[in-house]
């Protein structure tokens, strides 16, 4: 997007669309008691295509390309959601994932599970590059360890969005912790050690409170120990629990650390579960045939299966049924291509440009810069619902005034990582929150306030740009070189 090719239409007319999104989705939530925000984005779409075409004059054709071009480009992200459905399906119904909840109801205590659940899938994203993969296999494991320890489902849910989002941010393996650099002009690895400043004192202050919030989670947990006891037994009784399970996670971590594309590696994972549980956990009750049919189902509409009467039997029905498969993916798909829409048309008609105009002229100083920067982030995820936009539109915008400030790229590029790259699983209609919700079973509102490293970082960016802590400054001639390199 850029000053020639983009109209800049007047800032009221703007915020029509943004105002009618808010107005659907608080009717929506609020007087409808729904979920659902699909309905609400598509009509928030119709306003701002309507006053794009009938007001700014834009031709249909333009914005119809522009959502197609904005939908194509999270079309990987749409088939790594399918795919993922397909391997929570397969994980559970292969014994992956019951697993996993055994092995972790062993090992890790109520008090320190918490802090140990952010801290496995910082490990993991590091090594991944990815909150969606980290979220949709250990994350869902640790889901279950954790409900069935007593704790509630917003904080466990929150401490994996928090480890995930860690190595979102800082492998050099992530999409976006490379997008955000070539944005604003810095290099990846100079990038990457300058996000030190910010995520470190952030992961520091959750790590702390999970192992605060752990002392009364302990709590929750001595009073579930016969709880867990039962489910254990449960699991134990309905599974075939062996090392062999460990194959599977193994195959997706070790194909991912070896740089190989998302897609075959979850593929991988998937059909080399089916593998296994074909072996492990034959049911006996149609031959080959009968358990083959099961993964066809689990594969498209989740594991499904009953443990019979008692506490224990229920919960674990709770943790498992009902769980995994590409069809439960649907309604997030339909939430992507809408809010994508939403983005291109927001976009392409200049209303988008507009509004982070009206933010940047309010600019003074280097904290201002800062702050309307991380503001234009969390503003472009809330109305595009994307957080490759959230990077590519501020970095577009802020990269000129960066280099009048006299401020190296690499501060920009940090900037878009704390507040693009992060905030963007704490909107409920942006696809990262969808995608978080989704698989793991709780709502974006409610495990919001419990991640703590996504609200941190934009906070502490903007305290840094007032205080002028670790921000990097150019010569005169370095910035004059740097404008015109473009």
């Amino acid at each position: 997007m850029t000053e020639s090719s983009t109209p800049r239409p007047p800032l009221l007319v703007s915020l029509v669309p943004v105002l009618a999104l808010v107005g659907l989705l608080v009717l929506n939530v609020r007087v409808f008691g729904s979920a659902d925000n699909q309905i609400a984005l598509a009509l928030a779409t119709a306003v701002a295509a309507s006053i794009a075409v009938w007001g700014l004059k834009v031709p249909w054709q333009t914005l119809e390309q522009a959502m197609f071009r904005s939908i194509g480009q999270a079309m990987q992200a749409i088939v790594i959601l399918a795919i993922v459905g397909m391997l929570i399906g397969a994980w559970i119904e292969s014994g992956v994932v019951p697993a996993l909840i055994l092995w972790g109801l062993e090992l890790i205590s109520p008090g320190v599970f918490l802090l140990t659940a952010c801290l496995v899938c910082c490990v993991v994203s590091i090594a991944s590059g990815s909150s969606w993969t980290t979220a949709g296999t250990v994350g869902v494991a640790l889901m279950g360890v954790g409900t069935t320890m007593g704790i509630a489902p917003g904080m466990v849910a929150g401490a994996i969005v928090s480890g995930a989002y860690f190595g979102d941010k800082m492998s050099p393996l992530s999409d976006t912790t490379n997008l955000a650099p070539a944005m604003a002009g810095s290099t990846l690895m100079e990038h990457v050690r300058h996000m030190v400043w910010t995520t470190t004192p952030a992961l520091l202050l959750a790590l702390g409170a999970y192992a605060v919030f752990g002392l009364d989670a302990h709590e929750q947990g001595a009073d579930a120990l016969a709880r867990i006891v039962g489910v254990k037994e449960t699991l134990r009784a309905s599974f075939v629990i062996s090392p062999w399970l460990l194959v599977p996670p193994a195959l997706v971590l070790g194909l991912v650390i070896l740089k190989k594309p998302a897609v075959p590696a979850l593929f991988a994972g998937t059909f080399a579960a089916v593998a296994i549980g074909l072996l492990l956990q034959p049911r006996g009750e149609a031959g080959l045939a009968g358990d083959l049919q099961r993964y066809f189902s689990a594969l498209w509409g989740g594991y499904e299966r009953s443990f019979g009467a008692g506490e224990a039997a229920q919960a674990v029905e709770g943790l498992l049924s009902g769980k995994g498969g590409m069809k439960a993916m649907m309604a997030t798909i339909a939430i992507v291509f809408c809010s994508l829409s939403f983005g291109g048309v927001m976009e392409k008609s200049g209303m988008l440009g507009s509004i982070a105009g009206a933010i940047l002229s309010l600019v003074r100083g280097t904290g201002s810069l800062v702050t309307a920067t991380v503001a234009t982030c969390i503003g472009a995820n809330v109305l595009t619902s994307d957080q490759y936009m959230a990077i590519v539109v501020p970095g577009r915008m802020f990269r000129p005034a960066f280099l009048r400030a006299r401020l190296h790229p690499k501060n920009l590029s940090r900037c878009l990582e704390d507040a693009g790259t992060v905030t963007s699983a704490l909107v409920p209609w942006n696809t990262c929150g969808v995608q978080m919700a989704t698989v793991l079973g709780v709502s974006t509102l409610a495990y919001a306030p419990w991640a703590i490293l996504n609200w941190a970082c934009p906070l502490i960016s903007i305290a840094y740009g007032f205080s002028g802590f670790s921000m990097v400054r150019i010569s005169d001639e370095e910035a004059r070189r740097r404008e015109a390199d473009g």
